[in-house]
C-alpha cells in the first residue's frame, strides 16, 4: 500500500499551518531556567511534524530562533532563505548522491519558505531551539518582504499570499 499526504495528513493527526501544509507539535522541552531577553520564558526545545503537498508551500516566514529541518518521506523540499546578497536555496531530501542533505538549519531571524520540490508530497521535523512560540513568528506580506529584499522579489512573489 502506497502511503498518501491524505494518510499522513489523518495518521498522524496534523492540521493546517498558519504559513501553508500541516503540522502537529511532537515535543516541547521544559522551560529554560532564565527568561530571554525581550523575550520572556521559552522551552528549550520543541519538535514537529511538517508536511507540504503538491502546489502548496510553506509562506516566507521568519522565527527568532535556530530551526532545524530534517526530511523523513517523500520528495525533496526546497527550503528558501532571504540574504543580503539574494535569494539561496537548498535542497532537503534523503538522495546525497544528487546534492541533497537530509537536513539543513535555517539561523534565527532568517526568512524562509518552502516548497516541495517536484511532485508529490514531502514529511518533514522541524527542531526549533530556543522552543518555539507563535510571539517569536513573524511573516510579513509581499510588498513588505520586496521593499526588504528587491533583488529576491521573483521568490517572494511565488513563495507569499
Amino acid at each position: 500500500m502506497t502511503v498518501t499526504a491524505d494518510t499522513l495528513v489523518h495518521v498522524l493527526g496534523l492540521v493546517p499551518h498558519p504559513e501553508g501544509g500541516f503540522f502537529r507539535e511532537t515535543y516541547r522541552a521544559e522551560p529554560l531556567p532564565f527568561a530571554l531577553p525581550d523575550r520572556g520564558a521559552r522551552s528549550a526545545s520543541t519538535a514537529i511534524y511538517f508536511l507540504l503537498s503538491g502546489t502548496d508551500f510553506s509562506a516566507f516566514h521568519r522565527i527568532r530562533s535556530d530551526e532545524v529541518w530534517h526530511h523523513y518521506a517523500g520528495a525533496p523540499l526546497e527550503v528558501h532563505t532571504l540574504e543580503p546578497s539574494g535569494p539561496k536555496v537548498v535542497l532537503v531530501g534523503p538522495s546525497v548522491e544528487r546534492g541533497e542533505r537530509p537536513q539543513y538549519v535555517v539561523p534565527a531571524g532568517v526568512f524562509q519558505a518552502a516548497r516541495v520540490h517536484g511532485a508529490g508530497y514531502v514529511l518533514m521535523g522541524c527542531t526549533v531551539a530556543p522552543g518555539f512560540d507563535f510571539a517569536d513568528f513573524e511573516m510579513p506580506g509581499r510588498s513588505a518582504l520586496i521593499e526588504l529584499f528587491p533583488a529576491c522579489a521573483g521568490v517572494i512573489a511565488e513563495l507569499t499570499r
